[in-house]
């Protein structure tokens, strides 16, 4: 039986945002095996958290910059930790290492986040270029090709410490096979150092309620998230008055998790555009709704909210960056657009006809069986974890860069640490 120690830059909260409901696929696969498991975070403890002790995970809380975590990993002789995104490798791999160096390091991406960033500063540079408020809401999504989307990364801190966090691991789980393609072809990231792992879905046990009982439209996604509120403020500014236009009765529910007070004030029930907040349970409000909108104008990743869409059978529309990694050379689940007028008229499409909105339910259906399926994807990870604990030392000598890397790269994260943890003990 294999020791897992995963830790979480936050609490699991699988409600709350498509992150939480992928490190939950995770620590259910590890247990399934038998595997021993246990969750560390030094975040606080949040409300809406998963309860770990249903899969007899125990919590673990540690601190940063403290040298008790590294007689924490000395006691549990873990045979694999797993970090939550790039930064909490930054944070603690160089201690693992130290204090148990058998110890497998798997780094989960949860999405790439320089690419995101790249994004984003693609879209504020096209924002600034305009002379007022009016075209700055009308700018479209980010449609760079990967030769651009380099060029900005490789000039951002942010690629740099997320890449070097990769090739210091020893594998690496990315949800997006673009975000696979991009690591391999413009950064030179070897395959053996990558594995394409998507959100890991339980097939829909419901069957989907028909054209004829649903109503309005649905956008869901946690407010805390960079690419989900520029999202709402584009809807509100530009897409939702298009399609109100069309369709003067329409509704649009906004759902997401802590939504802050300028989301709220954007609330107008004379407009049809009602900010909800909160959902106890998504996929019961997404199986009523009729089309979700998903316009996403940059971010990186695979997107939960679109997975949840099809599979409560619900056709969405969507940006080339919403359905990235999602569907390969199969047919999307509903309309992906390129710009505000498109948006509309597929939205108002979807909505009002019966035969194209069974279409769409049909092929996001056929998506989640050959792209998601947990039981295949699960299989693959254990089988290529399996590898790696057999062949450990080998996997080592021919990362080359990654222990060039942990050698230089780190020593000033951990000098930095430990002077920090020196300073609070002599206080």
């Amino acid at each position: 039986m294999h020791k897992i120690l995963v830790i979480g830059y936050v609490w699991p909260e699988p409600r709350s945002s498509a992150a939480g409901s992928r490190m939950i696929e995770l620590l259910e696969l590890f247990r399934k095996q038998g595997w021993s498991v246990s969750f560390a975070s030094a975040a606080a403890l949040s409300e809406h958290r998963a309860d770990l002790s249903s899969l007899q995970i125990p919590e673990l809380q540690i601190a940063l910059n403290c040298d008790s975590f590294d007689a924490l990993v000395s006691e549990l002789q873990p045979d694999m930790v797993l970090f939550d995104r790039y930064f909490t490798e930054e944070q603690f791999a160089w201690r693992v290492e130290r204090a148990w160096p058998q110890a497998l390091r798997v780094l989960d991406t949860s999405d790439l986040h320089c690419l995101r960033d790249a994004r984003q500063h693609l879209l504020k540079t096209a924002q600034q270029a305009c002379d007022s408020e009016a075209k700055r809401h009308q700018v479209p999504a980010v449609t760079a090709d990967m030769d651009t989307l380099y060029q900005v990364m490789a000039s951002h801190d942010m690629a740099q410490r997320e890449i070097a966090a990769i090739y210091r691991s020893d594998l690496t789980l990315m949800i997006s096979d673009f975000e696979v393609q991009l690591l391999q072809q413009r950064f030179g990231v070897p395959p053996a150092l990558l594995m394409h792992n998507p959100l890991m879905l339980i097939p829909p046990v419901v069957e989907p309620l028909p054209f004829e009982q649903r109503q309005h439209f649905i956008s869901i996604g946690n407010f805390r998230h960079a690419p989900n509120w520029d999202s709402v403020l584009w809807l509100k500014n530009v897409l939702w008055p298009m399609v109100r236009q069309r369709l003067p009765n329409a509704q649009l529910h906004v759902y997401g998790a802590y939504p802050p007070p300028k989301a709220t004030a954007l609330h107008n029930p004379k407009q049809g555009f009602l900010v909800l907040g909160w959902a106890d349970d998504a996929h019961e409000v997404m199986t009523r709704a009729r089309v979700c909108l998903a316009p996403l104008r940059f971010g990186a990743g695979i997107k939960g909210k679109l997975a949840d869409a099809m599979a409560c059978g619900t056709p969405n529309v969507t940006t080339a960056i919403g359905s990235e990694g999602m569907h390969g050379e199969l047919a999307w689940g509903g309309a992906i657009v390129a710009d505000a007028e498109a948006f509309a008229e597929a939205a108002v499409a979807l909505h009002e006809d019966p035969t194209l909105w069974q279409q769409a339910q049909d092929n996001g259906r056929t998506i989640l069986e050959q792209r998601f399926a947990r039981e295949p994807l699960g299989d693959e990870l254990i089988a290529r974890l399996q590898r790696l604990f057999e062949q450990r030392e080998q996997h080592r000598v021919d990362n080359f860069i990654g222990r060039m890397l942990r050698h230089h790269t780190l020593k000033s994260t951990q000098y930095m640490s430990q002077w920090i943890a020196a300073k609070t003990a002599a206080k």
